[in-house]
């Protein structure tokens, strides 16, 4: 058998790309935009917010919440609440994230779950970091917080504006994977309580004021949807030009037969297009 050259090597890592990656530019585009438009709104809510958020607005929730948070503090209490807020950390968020994303990506056979997390947390981490410096917000003092301290801006929660989008996108693809009915039920009502345990924790331990919390999950609500939106989009665009289901790892991206037949894969000719199996959960990308 004749080894393969590498000028046939780099063709077929061309191939692999142009039917594995190409189909899904559309997608990254609209992720693109989209993320530009939640970097301008967090822009945006950064010039308002210190004329908002005063005495006499927003931030007449934010010292009841602490005091509330206060008076139900124990020992046990904080240490256990603490180790559930570092998952949200920047730790413990990018290890949940990847082990999920790896075991969906393993189940769907498909770059989807890569390429939704991957881009909805990049863009999620770069609207809380231009949040946190344009705003400046100081969070409450140490004396009433639980530790270890933290000393980076309040405003937004990082923690909670993080979680929000990643896990908000986890669900929604595990709800793509699986059709039947309960599991898709049971991911939704555990991601929303892990979200909304998240904000409230950060408030619980004094590292961040209750309006930091809600701003974050109001931003994350706000991209995930864009997430969701940009994902669909890319369905319907590929709907409309016939060019099939999104690719996967072992059925490329459908191309357009020049006979003007159905559409084929690149070895459909030797074992008939659509031959794959159907898989557990949902065939879309």
């Amino acid at each position: 058998m004749q080894a393969p050259t590498s000028g046939g090597t780099v063709d077929t890592l061309k191939d692999r790309f142009a039917l594995w990656v190409l189909p899904y530019a559309a997608l990254w585009i609209t992720l693109l935009v989209g993320g530009a438009l939640v970097v301008t709104l967090a822009l945006l809510g950064a010039e308002v917010y210190a004329n908002v958020v005063d005495d006499e607005g927003l931030a007449s929730l934010d010292l009841p919440a602490l005091e509330l948070s206060q008076q139900l503090r124990t020992s046990d209490l904080n240490a256990g609440v603490t180790a559930f807020t570092n998952v949200g950390g920047g730790i413990g968020m990018p290890i949940v994230a990847s082990v999920l994303t790896a075991w969906l990506t393993f189940l769907s056979r498909t770059w989807r779950p890569i390429i939704l997390v991957g881009g909805a947390a990049a863009v999620s981490t770069l609207a809380t970091t231009v949040g946190k410096r344009l705003v400046g917000r100081t969070r409450p003092d140490h004396s009433e917080a639980v530790p270890p301290y933290e000393t980076s801006p309040s405003f937004p929660s990082g923690h909670t504006l993080n979680t929000t989008v990643v896990i908000g996108v986890l669900v929604y693809i595990m709800c793509l994977q699986f059709e039947v009915l309960w599991v898709r039920i049971t991911a939704i009502t555990a991601g929303a309580l892990f979200i909304i345990a998240m904000g409230l924790s950060r408030v619980f331990l004094g590292h961040h004021w209750m309006t930091d919390v809600l701003a974050a999950w109001f931003l994350g609500l706000a991209w995930m949807a864009l997430v969701i939106l940009a994902h669909r989009l890319f369905h319907l665009t590929r709907k409309r030009e016939h060019a099939g289901p999104a690719p996967t790892f072992e059925h490329p991206a459908l191309r357009e037969d020049h006979s003007g037949d159905e559409p084929v894969t690149e070895d459909s000719a030797e074992r008939g297009a659509g031959t794959g199996s159907p898989g557990k959960g949902s065939s879309a990308g």
